[in-house]
């Protein structure tokens, strides 16, 4: 039998304005996506206990299911690049899984809003959905979603890591892996089309703090292995693109930073050296980017299974700085 994986993603960006944000991943296969405004530079909102009440310290997730899977990867890869790990929240996982579970009730569609009257509404965007289950409305919330059909017989271990690969390949989605938030909540809520899998997954990211490490640090960095070598379909589509393209690099500051990044390369073992676009608030036509974060891209789709050198100049709060690492892509594609 024919293995076919299809990923279908949208967001309303990791970014929208000062408190409320949306965000949407990249995919496999085929995707789409749609975004939104990126946060002011510095929007952090103060932390407040009412912030952190429904934090866990040990993941609540259920051993074996996608939730579980999908934010333990995410932290492994943030860990592994010198950003830290994100804390579940659970009233943060309860707004994620009612919009996962809205997108399979109203046709297995993929969407960072909702529409009042639908089935299973609870909130337009996803800071109106953490609200409606108890979240302060004065922290920023931003998130992912996607859908994944799926002829293949896979675990529900490796829906939730596809769910991630998916959304680290896009421009404007990598952010889960490199911006300065704290908490997380996963939602993944699973139907059958014409007799196979179809799952929905949505993800919150949440509180905009300061990291304790001063920047700019880089997704992927030095040592990141596996990743997807292919993304596209994004909606906007990523500047200077048509179909798919690769790998991105996110490069990211504290939430007070200013990343202007002013060139870059990837060159592989055995090949030519590829110059990617670089992608800055400021340039970019989207209005996605935050002032913090920086984007450098391939436009056509990298290699599987292939090392790359990653060369990355820029400045950080008017400062030169540049980054020098190699990375490995894996066989999947985002």
């Amino acid at each position: 039998m024919t293995t076919k994986s299809t990923f279908k993603l949208t967001s309303a960006a990791i970014a929208a304005t000062f408190f409320v944000a949306a965000c949407g991943g990249g995919g496999g296969g085929s995707s789409g996506s749609s975004t939104g405004a990126a946060p002011a530079t510095g929007a952090s909102a103060p932390a407040s206990s009412t912030a952190t009440s429904s934090n866990v310290t040990t993941p609540q997730y259920a051993a074996g299911s996608a939730e579980l899977a999908a934010f333990t990867l995410l932290n492994q890869e943030r860990q592994q690049c010198g950003f830290p790990a994100l804390v579940e929240n659970t009233q943060e996982d309860l707004a994620a899984l009612n919009h996962a579970k809205y997108m399979s009730s109203n046709g297995g569609l993929v969407t960072d809003t909702e529409v009042a009257g639908n089935t299973g509404f609870t909130g337009v965007t996803y800071a109106n959905r953490a609200t409606a289950v108890g979240y302060p409305s004065n922290v920023y919330v931003g998130g992912v979603s996607a859908g994944y059909y799926t002829n293949a017989t896979l675990t529900n271990t490796q829906y939730g890591q596809n769910l991630v690969y998916a959304w680290l390949s896009g421009v404007y989605h990598i952010g889960i892996a490199s911006w300065p938030v704290t908490s997380a909540g996963v939602g993944v809520n699973q139907i059958t089309f014409n007799g196979y899998p179809q799952i929905q997954g949505s993800m919150i990211v949440a509180n905009l703090q300061p990291m304790t490490t001063s920047g700019p640090l880089t997704f992927p960095c030095q040592g990141t292995t596996g990743i997807a070598y292919e993304g596209g379909g994004e909606t906007p589509t990523p500047p200077n693109t048509s179909g798919a393209f690769g790998t991105p690099v996110s490069v990211t500051g504290n939430p007070s930073d200013t990343i202007v990044l002013t060139s870059g390369t990837m060159t592989p073992a055995s090949g030519p050296v590829i110059t990617l676009n670089v992608l800055n608030s400021a340039s970019d036509p989207n209005k996605l980017l935050p002032a913090f974060e920086g984007v450098a891209y391939p436009t056509s789709p990298l290699s599987p299974n292939t090392t790359y050198t990653v060369s990355i100049n820029g400045t950080y709060n008017g400062t030169a700085f540049s980054r020098n690492f190699t990375f490995t892509t894996g066989n999947v594609v985002g």
